[in-house]
């Protein structure tokens, strides 16, 4: 039991779950080719900072990078930049590739990319490395409340 599962369960949300083999530096392209999914719906928990070291958090698809020039500008911040793994496991908590956005930590501002609420069904991690749930993106939107940004590009 994670504490995103905790969290999840305390909200009602309906999940499927799915363990799949995890691969170090495998990313979503080999968890969404594990479970049979395609990647655009395998959402990656991003932990970056702006120039000031303070923490947010970012939901992309899993086949889309994030600008990070679009969302320093967007956020209206001079530099936003991905932490380090290590600092990224202090602020929320889990480690690096078992990264959930339910259950952080610490408290973060979350910015998810807004095309993911038009998918049905995505799939995010769980908790810990090698364990996604699947949920409604409109499930995701109702617990943590993310402020909807368009900075995914292709690649």
């Amino acid at each position: 039991m994670t504490l995103a599962l905790r969290e999840l369960e305390k909200h009602g949300v309906e999940l499927t779950y799915h363990l799949f083999t995890y691969q170090e530096k495998g990313g979503t392209a080999h968890s969404s080719k594990e479970m049979g999914v395609t990647e655009h719906a395998v959402i990656k928990t991003l932990i970056m900072e702006d120039e000031n070291k303070d923490p947010l958090i970012v939901l992309m698809h899993g086949d889309m990078q994030v600008s990070t020039k679009n969302l320093a500008r967007t956020l209206g911040k001079k530099s936003i930049a991905p932490c380090k793994p290590e600092v990224a496991d202090r602020h929320s908590g889990y480690q690096v590739g078992g990264t959930s956005p339910f259950g952080t930590k610490k408290k973060m501002p979350i910015y998810m990319e807004e095309t993911i609420l038009a998918l049905p069904k995505i799939y995010i991690n769980g908790g810990k490395r090698g364990f996604l749930v699947g949920m409604d993106p409109k499930q995701a939107q109702k617990i943590l409340s993310p402020t909807l940004v368009n900075v995914g590009i292709k690649g």
